[in-house]
């Protein structure tokens, strides 16, 4: 059997597991879906790029901060009710996608919108990479190997960015830190993939 790593994402769920569960069950007992959190999430994800779009970085990163914890939350709820099924899974990482498109997108439209080729297209760089990152351990899973490596998980990456936009200055230094991270955690993914895939069992 092949170890996995202990990402962020790990900790991070295990300091907050409580206060999510306990919040999961108190939703569901309201009687909230765990698609309709995630779907609202992602409502919020498209009212940030819309500031992100138009300069307003910071008023973008706060709409992000606040619905970071509905990540949690739809997972918390769908524990709680019991679910079995995998479509909330499906839905989740599909919407996720959407939602970091939005974002790079919506840097890539500020630059254009100013001039700044350069970064419009670090920008899209930075949104292929992710991508990449994530369409790698999506098809190693589809395959039977669940990849966790790499120095720039979703969550990872996610934190960066909302670090970047709260303090403006940092956003050109932080695109620098995606595209690469992501280039290189891509990397980091499929030769992991190379190395455990045909000895998985």
């Amino acid at each position: 059997m092949t170890s996995h790593p202990v990402t962020l994402q790990d900790r991070v769920r295990a300091l907050t597991g409580r206060v999510t569960g306990a919040a999961g069950q108190a939703l569901h007992r309201a009687g909230v879906h765990p698609d309709v959190i995630t779907i609202f999430g992602t409502v919020l994800v498209l009212i940030a790029g819309i500031f992100i779009a138009c300069g307003q970085f910071q008023a973008g990163g706060i709409i992000l901060l606040l619905g970071l914890p509905l990540d949690a939350l739809d997972g918390a709820v769908a524990r709680a009710m019991g679910r079995k099924d995998r479509r909330g899974g499906v839905l989740d990482s599909t919407l996720d996608r959407i939602a970091d498109g939005v974002l790079f997108a919506a840097l890539a439209y500020y630059f254009a919108s100013i001039d700044e080729l350069p970064w419009m297209l670090l920008s899209i760089i930075s949104l292929i990479a992710s991508f990449v990152v994530s369409y790698v351990r999506a098809r190693a899973g589809e395959a039977g190997l669940a990849v966790r490596v790499g120095i720039l998980d979703r969550m990872v990456r996610v934190f960066i960015l909302l670090f970047a936009l709260l303090v403006p200055p940092l956003l050109i230094p932080a695109l620098w830190v995606l595209a690469l991270g992501s280039i290189l955690t891509s990397v980091q993914r499929l030769w992991y993939v190379y190395k455990h895939l045909d000895r998985e069992v």
